[in-house]
């Protein structure tokens, strides 16, 4: 009896093992099959991140282009600035010589009067 009870055990032990083996099998292969999602999951991230960076360095180029060309306009309008000061300059020394010469032409006939020494045309008289 005692035998038999063992072989009833042994047949027990077997039975449950092999269910822990299939059950192992499973978990294992489910396992398997996770980290091979997690494994495309993660290469796909590595792939976007990799098309951003580069879209961020794009922007960044696009930026850096955008700043030469505010700073060539601030040169430009630097520039304008300038010559527009000297014409202004210029129209208004015009102007200050325009009227220096106008006085002086209005006031020669003054001074030219006033320097000018008045002759009287003086007549002798003959007495007979």
């Amino acid at each position: 009896m005692f035998l038999t009870n063992n072989n009833k055990d042994l047949a027990v032990l077997e039975s449950k093992f092999q269910i822990y083996e299939e059950l192992s099998k499973e978990m294992l292969d489910k396992l398997e099959r996770a980290v091979a999602t997690i494994s495309e999951n993660s290469n796909r991230i590595c792939l976007i991140l990799e098309r951003h960076q580069m879209k961020l360095d794009e922007y960044g180029k696009t930026d850096e282009a955008i700043l030469k060309l505010m700073e060539k306009a601030e040169d430009r309008i630097d520039e304008v600035e300038k010559k527009v000061a000297s014409i202004s300059r210029f129209r208004w020394i015009t102007v200050g010589i325009a009227i220096a010469a106008m006085s002086i032409i209005q006031s020669s006939d003054f001074f030219g009067k006033v320097l000018t020494l008045q002759v009287d045309n003086a007549t002798v008289e003959v007495q007979e």
